[in-house]
C-alpha cells in the first residue's frame, strides 16, 4: 500500500465520527475481553491494516498478555505472554512512546511467537495505553508490506489509545478478565475514597434500596382520600421505622450522633415533606407520583449544592423516600443473611441499612457512591468501622458473598484476598487492637515533647454533633468552627439570634477552652442556594473575606451574634478566611470593631475577643510579619494552602496524585512563614488535615507551631508523636527533609523513622 493511498484511510474529518462509534460500541461491552475485540476489530477498519492486537500490563505476572487480536491465530490470545522489558510491544510500554517501524522482523528487540503467526507482518505501529501515568498495555497494528505507517494513521492510533486508556483502567478495576483467572491467584483491588479509617475483614453483603423512586410512573389519583390515607400510613410506619433504628442503634452511638435520627423524623414530619406530598395528592396525582415529585425536588436541590456535605443529604432524603415507598406499595423487606464478619456493599448506602445488620457483625463498608462527608461514613466513623467511599463503577452485584479485605486508611478493597496478603491484614488488625489500647490511655496526658515543649491539641468542627466527641478525645479547645452550615441548611440568611443560640452554645461547652470560629466562607465548593454564585473558576473568584467585606450587612450580622454569644465567657477568637493582603485584614477589623462598639451602647458586657487571619493564600507568607503585626494569631489551612502553592485541586483525579503535603516547597513555605511570623512574637497555628497527619507532626513541632487543630479522631495519634520526639530530635529531622528534592524521598524517610521508634501502625504508606 503506497503512503498517498494510506494517508487517506482515517481523513480528519470523520476521526471524531470513528472514535465516537468506537467508544459507543466499548461502553455497552459486557466485559473487558469483549471491549477489547471490538476495539482491535474497528481499529483494524478504519486503517485497512491486516492486523491489530491489544496486549495488557499484568503487574502480578511482570508480563504483557494478548487479550485480543485482529490477524493472530485466534488460539494465542490469553496465552501469548512477553515479559516486561522484552520485545517490540515492552520495548514501547517501557520508553511510553509510539513507534512506527517499516521492517519490524529484524529489529534488535523483535520477540518471535510461532503460535501468533505473526511471521508474515513486517510493518509494525505500537503505542502505550497510558492511564494517570500508569501504563495499562500496547495497542498494536500491522501489515505484510513493508513501511512506515503515515502520521495520519499514527494520529488515529495514538487517539484511540488516549481515549481508550480510562475505560480500560475502569474495567480492570471492576473485573478480573478470564485470560487472567487461568494459573494464578484472582486477587484484585479496587480503589474509592477513604471514608472511616480502619481494617476490615469479611464477607461482602450487597444491599438494594427498598424500592425504587425512578421506577415511579405518573399516574391520575381517582380517590383522593385514599390516596392520602394510604400516604399517612405509610409516612407513621416509616416514622415507626426510624424510632427503632434509632433506639436498636443507641448503645452503640454517641448521644450526638443521635441528631441525625431527629433530622430524618423532622423530613418526615406531616408539615415538612409530608405536607408537601399531599398537596401533590390533592393536585391530582396518585401517592407514589406524588412522592416521587416531592422527594426528587427536595433531592435536586440538595445534588447543586457545592459543599459536600450538604450534597451528601440528597442520599438521606433519597432514603427516606424510598422507605416511604416501600410501605406504600405494600412490600415486606426480604430478610437478609448477615454473616458475623459482614462487610456491607450498596451503589448508594444509607443510615438506615447500616442500621439493619445485627450489632456486632458488621466489620466494614463500601458504597460506591459518597464521600467522608456523607452520614454514613460519619456513623462509621463513631461506630469505629472502617469504609471505604465513593468508589467509581463499582460493580457490586459481584461481589456478594466474595471474601473481602478493606483499608479504610488508603481507600482500597481487595476482592479474594491471597493467602499471603489475608495474613498480613490480619496482623494489622491485631496490631490496631493493641495500638488503640494505648491511645486512649493518653487522654489524660498533655500533648508534650519529652523535653518539655507543650503543644495544644485543638479540634476543627462544623457541627454540634463535633461537640462531646471532641471533648472526649481530650481536645484542648476548637481550633476552628466553620460557621457554614447553618448557612447551608436554610433557604435564607439566618437571623442573628439564630446564629447567636448555635455560637453560645459551642462557647458553653468549651468553656474556658478557647474557640475559634472562624466567619463566613462561602465561595469556591461552598454556595449558599439563595445567594448563587457563578464563576468559570470559583476557587479563584469571590469567595471568603472578600464576599463579606462586599456585603457589610451580611457579616455586621454574623459578627454581632458571634460576639452576643461569647457575654459572660472570655474564650472566644475570631478568625478571617481567605486573606490575601492587609488592607483586608484592617477593613474586617474596623467592622468587628463597630460591631463591638454597636452592642456596648447597646448595654452589653463584652470581652473584645483576639483576632486571627487564617493562611490559605500564597501572598500572606511573603506578607507574613506585616499581617501579623494586625492580628493577635495566624491560622494555616493546610487544605487551601497546599492547593494554591502546588496549583493543584486535589478533587479532580487527573492531578490528584500531585497533591502532598510533603512537597519540598510546602515544608519550605511553612518553615518561612512560622519564622515571620514568631519575629512579630505572635502565635501561629495549623489546622487541616496536615495537622492530624502522624507523619507530618514531627516536621511541624520542629519549625514552632504553637498549636495543631484536627479531626477529634486524629488526636491520640498526633499526641503519641508528639510525646516521643523531643524538639532537637525534630529540629534535626526537619533539617535533613529540608534538604531533599522529592516529596517521595521525605515520606519514605518519615515513616522509616516513626517504623523506628515503634510507631509504625499510626501512618499507612501513601502511594506516591
Amino acid at each position: 500500500m503506497g503512503q498517498k493511498e494510506s494517508s487517506q484511510n482515517v481523513p480528519e474529518i470523520s476521526m471524531l465520527s470513528l472514535l465516537r462509534r468506537i467508544l459507543q460500541e466499548v461502553n455497552v461491552a459486557l466485559d473487558l475481553p469483549a471491549a477489547s475485540e471490538i476495539i482491535v476489530r474497528r481499529v483494524s477498519e478504519a486503517i485497512h491494516t491486516e492486523c491489530c492486537s491489544i496486549f495488557l500490563a499484568d503487574s502480578m505476572n511482570h508480563c504483557h498478555t494478548l487479550v485480543a487480536s485482529v490477524g493472530f491465530k485466534p488460539e494465542s490470545v490469553g496465552k501469548v505472554h512477553i515479559p516486561f522489558g522484552q520485545g517490540i510491544v515492552g520495548l514501547i510500554a517501557e520508553r511510553e512512546e509510539l513507534f512506527n517501524i517499516e521492517d519490524a522482523l529484524h529489529h534488535p528487540h523483535f520477540k518471535y511467537f510461532p503460535e501468533t503467526g505473526e511471521e508474515r507482518y513486517q510493518a509494525m505501529m505500537g503505542v502505550p495505553i497510558i492511564h494517570q501515568r500508569r501504563v495499562l498495555g500496547v495497542l498494536v497494528v500491522q501489515q505484510t508490506a513493508k513501511r512506515r505507517f503515515d502520521e495520519g494513521e499514527e494520529a488515529f492510533v495514538v487517539t484511540v489509545a488516549a481515549q481508550l486508556a480510562p475505560i480500560i483502567a475502569h474495567a480492570q478495576g471492576n473485573q478480573v478478565p478470564a485470560f487472567c483467572r487461568v494459573g494464578m491467584h484472582t486477587e484484585s483491588n479496587i480503589l474509592g475514597v477513604p471514608g472511616s479509617p480502619g481494617v476490615g475483614i469479611g464477607v461482602g453483603v450487597v444491599v438494594y434500596p427498598p424500592a425504587d423512586l425512578d421506577a415511579v410512573p405518573d399516574r391520575i389519583a381517582h380517590d383522593i382520600e385514599g390516596e392520602i390515607l394510604a400516604f399517612r400510613e405509610a409516612l407513621l410506619a416509616t416514622r415507626n421505622d426510624i424510632h427503632e433504628i434509632s433506639t436498636r442503634m443507641s448503645p452503640a452511638l454517641p448521644q450526638e450522633e443521635h441528631a441525625l435520627f431527629d433530622a430524618y423524623l423532622q423530613i418526615l414530619d406531616s408539615d415538612s415533606m409530608g405536607k408537601e406530598v399531599e398537596e401533590e395528592i390533592q393536585a391530582g396525582h396518585w401517592a407514589p407520583g406524588a412522592l416521587n415529585h416531592v422527594v426528587k425536588k427536595h433531592v435536586r436541590v440538595f445534588e447543586a449544592m457545592e459543599d459536600g456535605y450538604l450534597r451528601e443529604r440528597a442520599a438521606d432524603v433519597k432514603d427516606l423516600g424510598r422507605r416511604i415507598l416501600a410501605h406504600l406499595k405494600l412490600k415486606e423487606a426480604v430478610p437478609r443473611d448477615y454473616p458475623e464478619n459482614t462487610i456491607l456493599i450498596s451503589e448508594e448506602l444509607t443510615v438506615s441499612a447500616l442500621a439493619d445488620v445485627p450489632e456486632g457483625r458488621l466489620r466494614g463498608i463500601v458504597s460506591a457512591r459518597g464521600s467522608g462527608n456523607s452520614h454514613v461514613a460519619i456513623l462509621a466513623r463513631a461506630l469505629d468501622v472502617p469504609a471505604v467511599m465513593g468508589v467509581d463503577n463499582l460493580k457490586v452485584s459481584r461481589l456478594d458473598g466474595t471474601d473481602l479485605i478493606i483499608d479504610g486508611y488508603s481507600g482500597e478493597v481487595y476482592e479474594s484476598p491471597s493467602p499471603a496478603l489475608l495474613e498480613q491484614y490480619q496482623l494489622r488488625v491485631t496490631e490496631e487492637k493493641e495500638l488503640f489500647k494505648g491511645l486512649k490511655s493518653l487522654k489524660v496526658l498533655r500533648a508534650e515533647t519529652p523535653d518539655g515543649r507543650r503543644i495544644p491539641l485543638y479540634v476543627n468542627a462544623g457541627l454540634m454533633s463535633d461537640i462531646r466527641p471532641s471533648l472526649n478525645a481530650g481536645a484542648e479547645g476548637v481550633g476552628l468552627y466553620r460557621t457554614e452550615v447553618p448557612f447551608m441548611i436554610r433557604e435564607r440568611f439566618p437571623s442573628e439570634e439564630e446564629q447567636r443560640e448555635i455560637y453560645s452554645h459551642l462557647l458553653t461547652a468549651f468553656s474556658p477552652k478557647p474557640v475559634t470560629i472562624r466567619t463566613l466562607d462561602i465561595g469556591g465548593d461552598k454556595n449558599l442556594p439563595y445567594f448563587p454564585i457563578t464563576e468559570e473558576n470559583p476557587f479563584l473568584g469571590w469567595r471568603g473575606i472578600r464576599i463579606t467585606l462586599d456585603h457589610p450587612e451580611i457579616f455586621l450580622v454574623q459578627l454581632r451574634a458571634i460576639l452576643r454569644a461569647s457575654q459572660g465567657l472570655n474564650n472566644l477568637r475570631i478568625l478571617f478566611p481567605m486573606i490575601s493582603c492587609v488592607s483586608e485584614v484592617i477593613e474586617a477589623k474596623a467592622l468587628l470593631q463597630q460591631a463591638f462598639d454597636e452592642l456596648k451602647e447597646e448595654g452589653l458586657h463584652l470581652h473584645f475577643p483576639k483576632i486571627g487571619v487564617m493562611v490559605e493564600v500564597p501572598s500572606v507568607i511573603y506578607q507574613a510579619r506585616e499581617i501579623a503585626r494586625e492580628v493577635d494569631f495566624l491560622s494555616v489551612g493546610s487544605n487551601d494552602l497546599i492547593q494554591y502553592i502546588l496549583a493543584v485541586d486535589r478533587n479532580n483525579a487527573r492531578v490528584a496524585n500531585l497533591y502532598d503535603s510533603l512537597h519540598p516547597a510546602v515544608l519550605r513555605a511553612l518553615y518561612q512563614l512560622v519564622e515571620g511570623v514568631h519575629e512579630e512574637n505572635k502565635p501561629i497555628t495549623i489546622c487541616g488535615e496536615m495537622a492530624g497527619e502522624p507523619i507530618t507532626v514531627i516536621l511541624l513541632q520542629a519549625m514552632g507551631f504553637d498549636a495543631l487543630s484536627m479531626n477529634s479522631t486524629s488526636l491520640p495519634r498526633v499526641k503519641w508523636v508528639i510525646r516521643n520526639f523531643t524538639i532537637s530530635q525534630s529540629r534535626e529531622i526537619l533539617h535533613n527533609c529540608l534538604q531533599m528534592t522529592h516529596a517521595r524521598e521525605i515520606r519514605a524517610y518519615l515513616q522509616q523513622i516513626l517504623l523506628d521508634a515503634g510507631l509504625g501502625m499510626l501512618v499507612r504508606a501513601k502511594n506516591n
